[in-house]
């Protein structure tokens, strides 16, 4: 009876921490792109394209993607072991389960960096110099 109340706890936690993770890495992609307004217009002004400026944005949010799923995943491994009594039919280090984490997280991601990134493409270079 205790095994599927913690994994019912469990999945509602990794629920919540998928939330919380998706919208701290818009909230970073959102932060930084609002400070590299003027940066952006000046770079559209120079003749850059949308579709380069709309890159530069989302690359910032890939690499922090880029760091967080090696950690994540030492994290979830190193977890895992302490747990390992608690899971039921998966392994600690279950490729399948951490493979199926890893594309999941990797495409809310890139959606949450993608919103940011194509609200920096399409500044017009005028308001970003009057931006503060």
């Amino acid at each position: 009876m205790a095994i599927p109340l913690f994994g019912m706890l469990f999945s509602v936690f990794a629920v919540i921490a998928l939330v919380l993770s998706a919208v701290g890495l818009y909230s970073v992609t959102a932060y930084s792109v609002a400070q590299r307004t003027q940066e952006f217009g000046i770079r559209m002004s120079l003749g850059a394209r949308p579709r380069d400026i709309s890159w530069l944005a989302l690359r910032r949010g890939l690499i922090h993607l880029a760091i967080g799923i090696p950690v994540g995943l030492l994290g979830a491994f190193g977890v895992g072991q302490l747990l390992r009594g608690m899971l039921a039919q998966v392994g600690p280090a279950d490729p399948v389960t951490l493979i199926s984490i890893v594309l999941i997280l990797g495409s809310i991601a890139v959606v949450a960096c993608l919103t940011p990134a194509r609200k920096a493409a399409s500044l017009d270079p005028m308001v970003a110099f009057r931006a503060e």
